[in-house]
């Protein structure tokens, strides 16, 4: 185990280093703990308690009845805590970053505006907690039929490593916005961050029992204890598909209400009349963030005949510029996978594609300086069939496949499971209109490459998921409809 003075040198602030559970408004720990570590150098950051089937239980009881008085409090009364809870994160910005990029490994830039990004979330549902209203309906002189919007129940929730903060943000600011009470388990890989959140939401007053979170290495049981549990009414997951479908099996037993946000398989589509030096910056965002560890990343990106190798010369160009680095340093752009059997993963897929006849136009394999980082690479002449464009790389590789006509490349974007994002550069009003229909992702974002804001429903459609998460449409899954007729 690591000595307080150890892990005090590593992280900035003490007072947001929290290894326990958090429980009931307390800080809990039990015999077992489980191991965080630096993905860049493997170094240990911290122990962390390993909750089990008791602490499941407790966290579930104590939602429960926390959420009775929650329920019922003002919209405004929440409003304003979740207001508090937004500005004490901003305030604490570079510390979480710091903590982010430790446990995580992308790029300080990147954290700091996950950071924000996230607390946007919190900030935007602190508003919409003002604009949950219900309908008086015409029903005649001796007759009035209401519609109520009421809070769903106790969420259970599970969020991934890519985006620790954010993604606990954007699901917890609706629930508590709605009157639910939340159950978290972080991924275990990234469960600081999850903790420092608490610890600013306990700052803040959020009453005891409203948010608890649970960091374990029994994924499985946890899921399994939300789904049984006839107190949880909502799961919300962000994670892999394959995870997704068996919570919505589990959950189908005592019919909760469900929020998927599974992988993806984004298109990448230029056209010929695209603006080149525009799409080359958009795949860079979109590509390359997080090391490509998003669900939103461009997966299979395909050129216009035309224009392939121009852009293909131009994109390798940029590629190059990219800084291969240690995430805490300032300049750093491509950093470590978060273990190394992300690094296999990605690097059997590359393997895979040049066996096929893809050709490497720059990157390929592994950092001899450090076998936990990815190069950034460009591969050419991929085929649409090949491994690396049916499976979610997860990794700093850019495929790219070329294509000749509006119909080929409609047809070759809508074929996967997967629709969640895609990314589509042309000058042509008409073709942004047809697509926008044709296209069957439930986001598409036209001429950039960043496509996600707390304004706007993040989701897909397909076997990337259901539900919505952000805008105003983003509260209404943990909200039930309760139609009354008083005569």
């Amino acid at each position: 185990m690591a000595s307080n003075e150890t892990l005090l040198a590593i992280f900035m602030n003490e007072s947001l280093l929290k290894t326990q559970a958090y429980i009931d408004g307390q800080w809990l720990t039990t015999d077992n703990q489980f191991k965080v570590d630096n993905p860049f150098d493997n170094s240990h950051l911290a122990d962390v308690t390993d909750c089990n089937q008791e602490q499941f239980q407790q966290a579930i009881d104590a939602a429960s009845n926390a959420f009775t008085h929650w329920s019922q409090t003002s919209p405004k009364y929440r409003s304003k805590l979740l207001l508090a809870w937004y500005q004490n994160i901003l305030e604490h910005q570079d510390d979480l970053a710091h903590t982010l990029t430790l446990e995580q490994g992308k790029p300080i830039a990147e954290a700091r505006n996950e950071i924000v990004y996230g607390a946007n979330y919190i900030k935007w549902f602190s508003e919409e907690a003002l604009r949950i209203n219900g309908d008086i309906l015409q029903s005649g002189l001796d007759k009035q039929t209401q519609v109520l919007k009421l809070p769903v129940g106790v969420v259970g929730i599970i969020t991934p490593w890519n985006f620790p903060q954010a993604m606990i943000a954007r699901k917890v600011a609706p629930a508590l916005a709605a009157g639910c009470t939340v159950v978290i388990k972080p991924a275990a890989e990234t469960p600081l961050s999850a903790l420092a959140m608490a610890e600013l939401a306990h700052q803040i007053g959020i009453p005891k029992g409203v948010i608890n979170i649970i960091p374990t290495t029994r994924a499985k049981e946890f899921g399994k204890a939300i789904t049984a549990s006839k107190k949880v009414r909502k799961i919300s997951f962000t994670g892999s598909t394959a995870v997704g479908k068996l919570l919505l099996k589990q959950a189908a037993d005592n019919v909760q209400r469900t929020t998927m946000e599974l992988g993806g398989n984004a298109p990448f589509i230029v056209f010929d009349d695209a603006d080149i030096d525009a799409a080359i910056d958009g795949l860079m965002v979109s590509k390359f963030r997080n090391s490509g560890q998003t669900c939103v990343c461009a997966n299979r990106i395909f050129i216009h005949d035309s224009v392939y190798d121009q852009f293909a010369k131009q994109f390798v160009e940029k590629v190059k510029t990219l800084s291969v680095d240690n995430g805490l340093n300032e300049t750093a752009k491509i950093t470590a996978l978060i273990n190394p059997k992300a690094v296999s993963k990605v690097s059997d897929l590359v393997i895979k594609a040049k066996q096929q006849g893809a050709q490497v136009l720059f990157g390929g394999s592994v950092s001899p300086a450090n076998h936990n980082i990815f190069l950034p690479t460009v591969l050419s002449d991929v085929q649409a069939d090949m491994s690396i464009a049916c499976e979610e790389i997860f990794g700093p590789v850019a495929p790219l496949i070329r294509f000749n006509t509006e119909q080929q490349v409609i047809d070759l974007a809508n074929n996967t499971d997967a629709g969640l994002a895609c990314y589509v550069f042309t000058e042509d009003r008409h073709r942004i209109r047809r697509l926008s229909h044709l296209l069957e992702f439930g986001m598409i974002a036209f001429n950039e490459g960043a496509i996600s804001n707390e304004m706007a429903p993040f989701g897909g459609v397909k076997h990337s998921g259901m539900g919505r998460e952000g805008s105003k449409y983003g509260i209404d899954d943990y909200l039930e409809l309760k139609y009354v007729s008083v005569s």
